[in-house]
């Protein structure tokens, strides 16, 4: 009994995607040739500037702890953005630097959520979310959401399934898997349905600056109550040095501030004097040149896959994935993206790394490689198909 595991631990599953990236990696170790649509990261490198103030920190011997709420210049850099990108005003007191988006996540889901109160998302959807609501003996509600919503949740949904016991509701704008939007409109009906019931709305936005049409809307233009989430991860390229902040209402700041401190002391001293460097003007035109290379990316892949028979009946408008209804020619999504694999050497994500909603019926294709590797992929599968 002594190595018993708790029973949390049965509901918490694996990336089914990690097993395919694991043979993808055997088979490349074989010498095949291997196009690797299944990784939500971007392929580019950190931009020069971040990495030089990073390099620079660590001479400088910017090594020890940061106070448990981040660095003030980084919450202060973040509240300037805020105000020239979207034009709102944020105190930095506000801002709360952490480990990654997922550790922004953490602290929301720790502050908002008694054991059994329920969190409503999207599925489809990033499924850390839900593990997180369970990790806290949270209840998970996953509501099916089709192309009639473009994959999000809306306020009828609000409507249908909120129960006594719901704590909050989760959104993320652009999404993963589907990449879609929440237009200004639906988002502040969003975050007034949850409001006038008394919940939070907690908004991950760690796909902002990676939109292709219009902009995305931050929930922090419509409401000081909404909890959201951000990442230098995927728009300012920088996976790997884990930082994400969380924006948190007034009454939550004491709280988010003790959690901080408990859970993981600070971010990264080194990320956060390089994240300085993220918002300076040079840092910024390199970021708005790998944003239309996506969006080129994107505008040549997703007619490639419809053409070949693959259904996407709304087109994404940010991040960098494509979510494809696959069951014209399997009704199993791992099985099919197994075979994929195998067959021709094309590494993609099966839906069942996403929720329970048609899951098997879909693959997600990420457009983080190269034109080239994109251009080599389609045409495997249409030989292949």
């Amino acid at each position: 009994m002594n190595d018993r595991i708790a029973r949390r631990m049965e509901d918490i599953k694996p990336f089914q995607v990690m097993a395919l990236l694991a043979r993808a990696r055997e088979l490349e170790a074989q010498g095949r040739s291997i196009v690797h649509m299944e990784i939500g990261e971007p392929d580019f490198i950190t931009p020069q500037p971040i990495v030089e103030a990073g390099i620079a920190a660590l001479r400088a011997g910017r090594i020890h702890y940061t106070p448990a709420v981040g660095l003030p210049a980084l919450r202060e850099a973040i509240a300037n953005w805020y105000s020239k990108d979207a034009g709102i005003t944020v105190p930095p007191e506000r801002i709360i630097v952490t480990p990654g988006a997922s550790g922004a996540l953490l602290l929301a889901m720790a502050a908002l959520l008694n054991p059994g109160e329920a969190v409503l998302m999207a599925d489809p959807g990033y499924p850390c979310n839900r593990y997180f609501a369970r990790l806290l003996e949270g209840k998970i509600i996953g509501i099916p959401v089709t192309e009639a919503s473009a994959y999000q949740l809306s306020s009828s949904h609000i409507d249908s399934y909120w129960t006594p016991e719901t704590r909050a509701a989760l959104v993320a704008s652009p999404a993963n898997p589907t990449g879609t939007l929440l237009s200004q409109t639906s988002l502040a009906a969003l975050i007034e349905s949850v409001e006038s019931r008394m919940g939070t709305l907690i908004v991950d936005e760690i796909y902002h600056g990676l939109v292709y049409e219009g902009r995305a809307a931050t929930a922090l233009g419509l409401s000081e109550h909404a909890l959201v989430i951000n990442s230098f991860s995927k728009y300012f390229g920088m996976t790997g040095w884990r930082l994400g902040w969380l924006v948190v209402p007034k009454n939550f700041i004491g709280a988010a501030e003790k959690l901080a401190q408990n859970l993981f002391l600070a971010a990264s001293t080194p990320a956060q004097y390089a994240a300085l460097a993220a918002f300076k003007l040079e840092t910024l035109k390199v970021l708005e040149t790998r944003r239309v290379e996506f969006q080129r990316r994107r505008d040549f892949l997703l007619p490639g896959l419809r053409s070949l028979g693959f259904h996407v009946p709304v087109t994404p408008q940010g991040a960098f994935y494509i979510y494809a209804d696959c069951s014209q020619f399997s009704a199993d999504s791992f099985a099919f993206a197994r075979e994929l694999l195998e067959e021709i050497g094309v590494a993609v994500t099966p839906g069942v790394d996403f929720g329970c909603n048609a899951s098997r019926q879909h693959l997600r294709f990420a457009y983080t490689t190269s034109m080239e590797q994109l251009q080599e992929g389609l045409k495997r599968l249409q030989a292949y198909l």
